[in-house]
This record gives structure tokens, C-alpha cells and sequence, in this order.
């Protein structure tokens, strides 16, 4: 054993048998330690004395020499002389530590915890045990007011608790929640403003069978956010009083056990068995990011950064059939119709373009005998063995490709569904359906196309255990249901939506069927606007966290807007209190991209007419998705009061294949009312 050096708590150094080795005064600690902080890179003189004096003594140069010296021959007591040193070095202006990785605690430290990562929970309890064991006090305790240990020391404390959290973590995947109390109690106490620490204690008392405890904690962590901070907890703090208050399964860690240690060891198998350089690696990530898309908002933002990364890497590679397996991997449905990240959905859109060029320009590694598909008689026609990657890049096309307006999503949508027709692939097809679900908005009125999608969607998926796709089906259909205001129909399939959803932890869907809640019970009950306001401002809190800023943005206040126009009150952003009032209203409230349809009936609400009609001018063409019928009849609502013939004419003619189905109904989030009774409004003007 060599020298090692310790800095978790006072500096200090041992020699080989585990002595302290003495250091002599605090400005040879500070030297050793101002070396340690620079972790092998060199210190100029200059540097330590600016570093060690706030007023440089006129010898300063000579004293540092002198500490540098007296520390070299403590350090290195059997160093003959005249012999260059091997510890503290001098190298060009100035000194540099030599050291192993391991001959400091705090390295050790950061090496320790990031190793636990790829161990079993119970080998990473013990050395996440040992390591924290290594701390003495305060990282650099007697240097905490200088400059240059600040930000190492913020560092290494940051480390330590989240060491301390993973710690806890571990126990309670080891299901040793009652033993993680008292620690986790003590850490949130000592560092209220730590979310994770407030959630890993009310998560450990609720497995130690003190729910009441559990909840009593979180609402403690809730008043010390808002009293000290102002702010309301996060996603996740949110969440676990939701699950507790209905006592969720996933809160049980009966089996979350033995699931840890499965996936701990598998993983550490497949890493050690892989080479880092493998094509395998790219195909396996892309099939994780698929299953982390649909654990929830965090997964599935996860998922959005890191597929177009995994998408590119496979393209450096310049082997065309691995990207096609990477991109049609993420075989993820979608049920809303403006996406996420629509500068990476149009990366992704043109990768899946140039590869089906590339598969194009490959030789076929076989031909296979068509299939007959029900209905589908294509007997005798040859397939290539590149066809099934061809569709699942089609269906990629046509699910990234909603709201363009361009042909490619619709043309990608068709063939992506009579290659798989063809095929008579069940998963493919039912991958092919839902970007062919995504191209059905190109006009109004195709609610009843959108359901016989969703039915062949649970038809097959339920049939060949396709659960994501069973409850895109569902969700499909609910929405479809409702713009034919079938709500009984719709609600069966929000409750199979929900029971799919918990039972095989897909719980983004429960953030749809939240708002269907909200619709059905302002388009059917005769509740109280207030009542229907609440409902749709619950649903709102489910999108926070969920990862779809697609979904979230403006969504609320247009729901609100349809619903104050329906009881004819005034919309958002136009309170009667004065004008005054509303601007300041008006300045807080994000529209998102429904701005432009928003705009003129909240300027005619504040009887500011040449304005409003400036605004409806100006209004484009509503994009072709979910809410098109909704946007449409706001425009026409506007047009009525201020007599533009010109847009009631546009509205009419857009809304009138609509004539059966509620207004925006078929988003499953929000109505404005029978399309007929706009359409009835708009013909006795025109």
C-alpha cells in the first residue's frame, strides 16, 4: 500500500501502514490540498500564492518553495537526495501531484458510487455502505471558506447525498423499507429542499405499513416548498401521493425484489459479454428506448433525447439494414396529432427516408412467397426480404409525419399497410395502422374511419398480445366515439384503456382518459361550469411531468375557452374587472400554438372589434389533426359576430362533411357542440 490521501473531512495523508503522516502546518495542507483539487494538473506558483494569501507576503514565492519541500520530505521520507521526486513534482512554472486513481478517498468515492450502477442491490448496498463509510466531516473542512475549494467541495457534497439517496433506493428495492427509515428521516430533515429525499421517506414509511406517516410527510415537504420557496413540489412528489392515496400496486415491493436483481445481473452479464463497439448494442438500445417511451413522462422524454442519437450512430456505420432495424425498433404509437419535438420528428422523418433508398440499392437476401390476407388477395406476389424493414420505415414516416401537409405521410401510411397486409405480420400491421390512424385528418368528418382503425387495432392486438397497440385501439376509439357522441361506447373503452394501463404499467394512457372524464361530463351532465372548469383543470395536472409538451401546451385554456363560449361566458383572458385587469389576465395565459383561434373572441370579449377583425384576417388555415373541427368553429363563432362572410363561407365549407359528429369531440379533451348547430348559424347568416 502507497501513500493515500484523504480529503472527505480534513486533510490528511497516511503512509503505507495506515498512519497519519504528519503535514506540519495549515499552509502545507493547503498546498497538498490546492494539488489535490487540481487532480494531477499542474499549479503555477503564481496560482498558490494568490490561492494561499489574501495579501502576498514579499517572500511568498520562497515560502511555497519551503512548504512544497517540507511536504515532499514528509511524503517521501526514504527518497535519497538530489533525486527527483515522485509525488509532488515540478514541472514547467509550477507543482502537480502524481497520484493513483485509488490514493485518494474522494476519488474512490466517485469511482464507488458510479460502479454501483452495474451491481447487484446486494453487492451495491455493501459498497455504497463502505464508501460512504470513508467520510470524516465536510470535504475539505478546514478550507471551506476558500475560493478554490468551493466548487469541489459543492461537488463531493452534491455526491454524497446522492449516494445517500441510492443507498436508501437499494434498501428499498431489497425490500428492507423499515431499516431505510431512520436514516431517510434524518436526511430529509437535514436537507429539506431535496425532493428525493422527502419521496424515498414517504415511499419507505408506505412500505413499512405507515401510510398515514407516509402522507403526513409529504404534506410537510409540501408546506415547506410553498411557505420558504413558493413553489409547488414536483412530478414526482405529486405522484406518489396520488399512488398512495389509492394505494397503487406498483407502490408494493413484494416482487420489485427479485425484478432488481434479475435486471442488475442482466445487465452486468450482457455488458461484460458485448463488446462496446457491437452493432448488438445499438439494436438492444434502440428496442430499451421503445419500453422506456411508454413507462411514463420521464421515460418517454428520456426515449425523444436519446432515439436520434442511437438513429445516427447506426447511420455512421453505413450499414442500411441495422438502421432500418433501429429505426423500426421504435414501433411507439402515438394518439395525439401535433407532435413533441417536431424538429426531431423531421430528423427521424429523413433518416427513415435516406434508408429506404440505401435498402433500395441492396440485393435482396431472398424472395418469399406471398400470403394471403383476409380480404387482401395477393397470391403469387413476390416479396423481397428487405419488405418488413421497408414498412416499419413507412409506418415510421407516417407517424412522424402528422400535421404535414406534404403526401409523403399519407402515401407512407398505405403502403407501410398493404406490405404488412401482405406479409401477414399481426405486429407489424397493427405498427402500420397506427401511422395510418395519424394520416386520417386531412379533412373533417373521418371520425367513423378513425374507428374502424381503432377496432381492427384491439382486434388484432388482443388476438397476438399486442398490448401497447390494444390500448392505442381503445384510446382510438374513446376518441372516435365521442366525436359521434356514442359516450356510452366511449366510456367502455376508457375503462379497458385504464385497465390495460394498470395492469401493464403503460400509465400515460390514464393522462387521455383524465381529460375524456373532463369532455363527457361537460358534453353530457348538466354540472355547474365551475364543477366542469375543475375537472378540466385536474386533468391539466396530469400532463405535468408527462413528457408530451405536444399535448400540453395551450391545451387547458382552449378547453376552458370552449367551455366559457358554451355557457356563454366570457373566455380567458377577458375579465369583465376592467381592461386593466384583463390585459394583465391576458399576459399570463399561453395560448401555445391555438393563439391565432383564440385571439379574435378574446379581443370582440373586450369590445376591441377592429382589432378582433384584424386578427381574423390574419387566421390561418386550422392544421389538419384532433382539433381541426374545434378551430374551425371558434373561427366561425368570430366571423359571425364581426359579418367576414369570406371566413364563414371557408368555415362552412370545411365543417360541413363534420355535420354528424360534436365539435373537437374526436380529440377526446374537449367540445364546442353539434358541428350541426354551427353549420345551422352559419347558413341563416350567409
Amino acid at each position: 500500500m502507497g501513500i493515500a490521501f484523504g480529503v472527505l473531512g480534513p486533510v490528511t495523508a497516511w503512509d503505507g501502514t495506515g498512519c497519519a503522516i504528519a503535514l506540519k502546518g495549515p499552509r502545507h495542507r493547503a498546498v497538498l490540498a490546492r494539488l489535490i483539487v487540481a487532480r494531477g494538473r499542474v499549479v503555477p506558483v503564481t496560482r498558490l500564492i494568490d490561492d494561499l494569501w489574501d495579501e502576498p507576503p514579499a517572500g511568498a514565492a520562497g515560502a511555497v518553495r519551503t512548504f512544497v519541500a517540507a511536504l515532499r520530505r514528509a511524503l517521501e521520507p526514504d527518497r535519497p537526495p538530489r533525486t527527483p521526486a515522485r509525488l509532488l513534482v515540478t514541472e514547467g512554472p509550477g507543482y502537480a501531484l502524481r497520484t493513483g486513481a485509488d490514493a485518494v478517498d474522494a476519488w474512490r468515492f466517485e469511482h464507488a458510487v458510479a460502479a454501483t450502477a452495474d451491481l447487484p442491490p446486494e453487492d451495491g448496498l455493501a459498497r455504497l455502505e463502505e464508501a460512504l463509510g470513508w467520510w470524516r466531516g465536510p470535504a475539505y473542512a478546514e478550507f471551506a471558506d476558500q475560493d478554490w475549494a468551493r466548487a469541489e467541495r459543492s461537488r463531493l457534497a452534491e455526491l454524497r447525498l446522492h449516494a445517500v439517496e441510492r443507498h436508501a433506493q437499494t434498501r428499498l428495492t431489497l425490500g428492507r423499507a423499515a431499516e431505510a427509515v431512520p436514516d431517510l428521516d434524518a436526511h430529509a430533515s437535514g436537507h429539506p429542499w431535496r425532493e428525493e429525499a422527502w419521496r424515498l421517506l414517504a415511499l419507505a414509511l408506505y412500505r413499512s405499513g405507515r401510510q398515514g406517516d407516509a402522507l403526513a410527510v409529504l404534506r410537510r415537504a409540501r408546506a415547506l416548498l410553498v411557505d420558504e420557496l413558493g413553489v409547488d413540489p414536483g412530478p414526482g412528489l405529486r405522484r406518489l401521493e396520488t399512488d398512495i392515496l389509492r394505494q397503487a400496486d406498483h407502490l408494493d415491493s413484494s416482487a420489485g425484489g427479485a425484478a432488481e436483481r434479475v435486471w442488475a445481473q442482466a445487465t452486468a452479464a450482457y455488458d461484460r459479454a458485448v463488446a462496446s463497439g457491437a452493432k448488438a448494442r445499438l439494436e438492444s438500445t434502440a428496442g430499451l428506448l421503445r419500453d422506456l417511451a411508454t413507462t411514463g413522462g420521464g421515460g418517454l422524454q428520456a426515449a425523444r433525447e436519446h432515439r436520434v442519437a442511437a438513429v445516427e450512430a447506426a447511420e455512421e456505420l453505413g450499414d442500411a439494414e441495422l438502421t432500418a432495424r433501429v429505426i423500426g425498433a421504435f414501433d411507439v404509437p402515438a394518439i395525439w396529432t401535433r407532435s413533441d419535438d417536431p424538429g426531431q420528428a423531421a430528423r427521424i422523418v429523413a433518416a427513415a427516408g435516406r434508408t429506404l433508398t440505401a435498402l433500395a440499392a441492396l440485393p435482396s437476401d431472398h424472395e418469399a412467397q406471398g400470403h394471403d390476407a383476409p380480404g387482401h388477395k395477393v397470391t403469387g406476389h413476390k416479396v423481397t426480404g428487405h419488405e418488413a424493414a421497408r414498412a416499419r420505415l413507412l409506418a415510421t414516416i407516417a407517424l412522424e409525419s402528422r400535421g404535414d401537409r406534404s403526401c409523403h405521410g399519407p402515401r407512407a401510411a398505405r403502403q407501410a399497410e398493404e406490405i404488412a397486409r401482405r406479409l401477414n405480420d399481426p405486429a407489424l400491421l397493427a405498427f402500420a395502422l397506427s401511422g395510418l390512424f395519424m394520416q386520417t385528418f386531412h379533412r373533417t368528418g373521418l371520425a367513423a374511419r378513425r374507428d374502424e382503425i381503432g377496432a381492427e387495432l384491439v382486434d388484432i392486438s388482443a388476438r397476438h398480445g399486442l398490448v401497447t397497440f390494444e390500448v392505442l385501439g381503445h384510446l382510438v376509439r374513446m376518441q372516435a366515439r365521442s366525436a359521434l357522441a356514442d359516450f356510452t361506447a366511449a366510456d367502455a373503452h376508457a375503462a379497458a384503456a385504464e385497465r390495460l394501463s394498470v395492469r401493464h404499467e403503460r400509465p400515460l394512457a390514464g393522462v387521455f382518459t383524465a381529460w375524456y372524464r373532463a369532455l363527457r361530463l361537460d358534453a353530457t351532465g348538466p354540472a355547474p361550469l365551475e364543477e366542469a372548469e375543475a375537472a378540466y383543470r385536474e386533468a391539466a395536472a396530469r400532463l405535468d411531468g408527462a413528457g408530451m409538451p405536444g399535448v400540453e401546451r395551450g391545451l387547458l385554456p382552449l378547453a376552458l375557452l370552449c367551455l366559457r363560449l358554451r355557457h356563454g361566458q366570457p373566455p380567458p383572458g377577458a375579465d369583465p374587472a376592467g381592461e386593466e385587469v384583463a390585459e394583465q389576465v391576458a399576459e399570463h395565459i399561453d395560448w401555445g400554438p391555438y393563439a391565432p383561434w383564440a385571439r379574435p373572441l378574446v379581443l370582440l370579449a373586450r369590445d376591441r372589434r377592429a382589432e378582433a377583425a384584424a386578427a381574423l384576417r390574419a387566421l390561418p388555415e386550422p392544421p389538419h389533426d384532433l382539433l381541426t373541427e374545434a378551430l374551425w368553429c371558434l373561427a366561425a363563432r368570430a366571423a359571425l359576430t364581426l359579418g367576414d362572410r369570406t371566413t364563414m363561407r371557408r368555415a362552412y365549407a370545411a365543417l360541413l362533411p363534420a355535420a354528424g359528429e360534436l365539435a373537437g369531440a374526436g380529440s377526446g379533451v374537449l367540445t364546442l357542440g353539434p358541428v350541426s348547430a354551427h353549420l345551422d348559424d352559419l347558413s341563416a347568416a350567409l
